[in-house]
């Protein structure tokens, strides 16, 4: 059994978004084989039973609020800047988790410093530096999950971004993270990430000279869910054909796919299907989203919790993933195929999913393409049935937590057989 150290910079429970599904059933995996301590930064929303729940799966856990204002947004900006570093990293800098680290590094030698997602890969090297002054002349092992490359993420962003002044922003940004995850690349012992596609842009990179020696240091292990915790929703007959989506409203590639969906591909489904409705399921709604709903058949919820989403769901004859940028793997396509909902999705909001088109989803690109499948999934009964059951099961079959994050254990076995290395400068 090691002592393991486990950053994040979302508090990975309720189970509301991807990062949390990731980072959840990883803490649930690491936590039944080694001592784990858990920090995070939390929000004003965060619940006491949240924590409670947590504290009940590991050994220990200690929060940090995160401060988001105007005033920090600009000082970052302006470090990110001077520094190049990537503006988004600079803005979560808090002094109280640096001393928080500190403090525990101090009480505590952790075997494993293990960092969830890039934002907190600065504070996994913080922590094993704090560990190693400690320890010396030894240091905990470092691993860092890479959830998506978010260079790419940024720069697909920059792409569909209208605004010439936000465009411009969003590819300096897309720069100073491709430096700065170069650089994590060569920091860390180990780094997962969660498709093949990441660890290869990621590689790429660094110059040719260092790849086969970072390569070795990857592993892909998918993000995965826990099947037996969550039943099919029932499917109703009746209603008008409704199309749902559910994903969080903060974030702008949810935004953009909304918006392209209600204003390109909506009217051409109504061409043939006028009583087709749109259901938008997410925290934080724009303005802009939520001017959708001047058409009475399009319903933005705002955040739901569990039990008034699955109202929605078994409302649903289909789930839109109407995606034109990201990164990594999207998380709502393994919750609709959970939940029993058959998929429309453009091949980026697939990406990274091993999906067999026509079977347990339908891929479509464009407005005409992504119309077409969705007046197919919600007319065509017995193909809607066959992506209902083959969803269901490829999930469970393919993406189930407690087999794919076996991948995790040899990582761990390797971190904890090493001698530890430099590289945390």
């Amino acid at each position: 059994m090691a002592r393991v150290l486990l950053l994040t910079q979302v508090l990975p429970y309720p189970l509301d978004s991807g990062a949390k599904v990731r980072a959840y059933h990883m803490l649930c995996h690491l936590a039944r084989q080694h001592e784990v301590t858990l920090v995070s930064f939390t929000r004003d929303d965060d619940r006491p039973e949240a924590l409670a729940h947590l504290r009940a799966c590991c050994h220990a856990v200690h929060v940090v609020p995160i401060r988001r204002s105007l005033a920090r947004n600009a000082w970052a900006a302006a470090r990110g800047l001077i520094t190049g570093l990537p503006m988004t990293i600079m803005r979560d800098e808090a002094g109280d988790m640096v001393a928080l680290l500190r403090r525990l590094a101090r009480e505590a030698p952790y075997d494993v410093v293990h960092a969830d997602q890039t934002s907190m890969a600065r504070y996994g090297r913080l922590a094993a530096r704090f560990g190693a002054q400690h320890r010396a002349p030894h240091r905990p092992a470092t691993l860092l999950d890479e959830h998506n490359a978010i260079y790419l993420l940024v720069r697909r962003m920059a792409d569909t971004e209208a605004n010439p002044l936000r465009r411009a922003v969003m590819r300096r940004e897309a720069r100073a993270f491709a430096r700065f995850e170069a650089d994590m690349s060569r920091a860390y012992d180990a780094l997962l990430t969660v498709i093949p596609e990441d660890k290869d842009r990621l590689l790429a990179l660094l110059p040719p000279g260092e790849r086969e020696r970072a390569s070795a240091k990857f592993a892909v292990v998918p993000i995965s869910v826990d099947p037996g915790e969550v039943a099919p929703v029932a499917h109703p007959d009746g209603g008008p054909p409704t199309v749902v989506h559910v994903g969080t409203m903060f974030w702008p590639p949810n935004v953009h796919g909304v918006l392209w969906f209600a204003r390109e591909v909506l009217p051409l489904v109504r061409r043939q299907m006028p009583e087709a409705r749109f259901v938008v399921v997410g925290k934080n709604p724009p303005p802009e989203v939520l001017a959708l709903t001047d058409d009475p058949r399009v319903d933005v919820t705002g955040y739901v919790p569990d039990a008034g989403l699955v109202a929605h769901l078994e409302r649903a004859t289909a789930f839109a993933v109407p995606l034109h940028a990201g990164g990594g793997m999207r998380v709502k396509i393994l919750d609709a195929w959970l939940w029993g909902l058959p998929v429309i999705s453009t091949s980026i909001g697939a990406e990274g999913i091993e999906v067999v088109d026509g079977e347990n989803l339908l891929i479509a690109d464009g407005a005409l393409a992504f119309a077409e499948a969705t007046v197919r999934a919600l007319t065509d009964r017995a193909l809607n049935a066959r992506l209902r059951a083959n969803g269901r099961a490829w999930v469970e079959t393919h993406y189930a937590y407690p087999v794919v994050y076996r991948k995790v254990d040899q990582v761990y076995d390797r971190l904890l057989g090493m001698a530890p290395s430099g590289g945390m400068a």
